[in-house]
């Protein structure tokens, strides 16, 4: 596995990581033991990059990252968040206290006493910048994270906090169908030297080998809400993304690899991050760092699936409410 810089000041990580969102049963339910095989693959594959966070099942995915690092020291670099809440009337909280507070029970859920990356899940509108960085920076020098992050923010928040204190990693929503932080986040990242972490590169699934059944999920299953996904806006997706299951079947390549190679290739400081239960969706794309696309594939999956094709929104609009937007 190829490593890549995390920021400026930040560790050399798999060029690769690891979502671990699915482990909280948000895509599909699952157990502690699929988790854990996941988890070992992922370092048998060289992945040592792994993302959590605290309103992952309500702390669930953090606790089964923390049964599995109890099983032996790992030499990985975790990142978890903070800022997402369950209150209708404050879905987001960045309070000082309220970081605090969070940290402290992330810590306590994996076992360890230091985390390498801690975002920002979300920007509070009602806190300043300034406090809630301040914040992250006075845990930094209390030895407690290593660095701090910021996740689907615009690139106007970027460049305020990166003025407070240089930020190491921003992570949003990326991949061949959502591709906003093209215009304008990629690009602030790589001029500050920030590096920039897509999640759900693999489209929540849809650039696997085969399609998610969307009338098997669960009401509870994160997809469920989201346009995309709606039976008609689905259908219009699948017949255009055919196109590109049967040119990777042409190149010898599983659909995920070449996704994610495609993601790669869009800049040397990006590090994606898909998420999966099972160890065997992660084989599928493990070695998508090997892939050498050169200017002709770009363009020739440009032109099968270009920006902007896409049916539905990405979010549904209780979803987005947390998400800045912009261009």
């Amino acid at each position: 596995m190829q490593h890549r810089k995390l920021g400026t000041n930040g560790p050399n990580v798999s060029a690769i990581g690891l979502g671990c969102m699915s482990f909280a049963g948000a895509f599909g339910e699952t157990d502690e033991a699929t988790s854990h095989r996941c988890l070992d693959a992922a370092i048998d594959h060289g992945i040592n990059f792994l993302d959590t966070a605290n309103i992952y099942g309500m702390g669930r995915s953090e606790n089964v990252l923390g049964t599995w690092l109890a099983k032996g020291k790992r030499d990985v670099v975790i990142a978890s968040k903070v800022g997402i809440q369950r209150d209708p009337d404050r879905p987001v909280n960045n309070d000082p206290a309220y970081i605090r507070a969070e940290l402290e029970g992330t810590l306590q859920r994996l076992g360890v006493d230091y985390i390498d990356l801690y975002y920002l899940h979300r920007r509070d509108e009602t806190v300043s910048l300034e406090d809630a960085i301040g914040t992250l920076v006075d845990l930094m020098n209390e030895g407690k994270i290593g660095g701090y992050g910021l996740s689907e923010v615009a690139p106007y928040t970027l460049r305020l906090a990166q003025d407070i204190q240089p930020c190491l990693a921003v992570q949003s929503e990326y991949s061949l169908w959502t591709r906003q932080p093209e215009l304008g986040m990629i690009q602030a990242c790589r001029e500050l030297g920030v590096a920039f972490v897509p999640f759900s590169p693999l489209a929540r699934g849809v650039f696997g080998q085969n399609y998610p059944d969307i009338q098997a999920m669960a009401k509870t299953d994160f997809r469920a809400a989201i346009p995309r996904f709606q039976p008609d806006n689905y259908a219009r997706n699948i017949a255009i993304i055919d196109r590109f299951k049967t040119y990777a079947a042409d190149r010898g390549l599983t659909v995920s690899a070449l996704a994610m190679a495609w993601v790669l290739n869009r800049g040397d400081h990006l590090i994606p991050i898909p998420g999966t239960r099972t160890a065997e969706h992660l084989a599928e794309w493990s070695n998508a760092d090997q892939i050498i696309l050169s200017q002709s594939d770009m363009d020739e999956i440009e032109a099968i699936l270009p920006v902007g094709f896409a049916y539905g929104d990405r979010y549904s609009h209780a979803q987005s409410r947390t998400a800045e937007r912009y261009c």
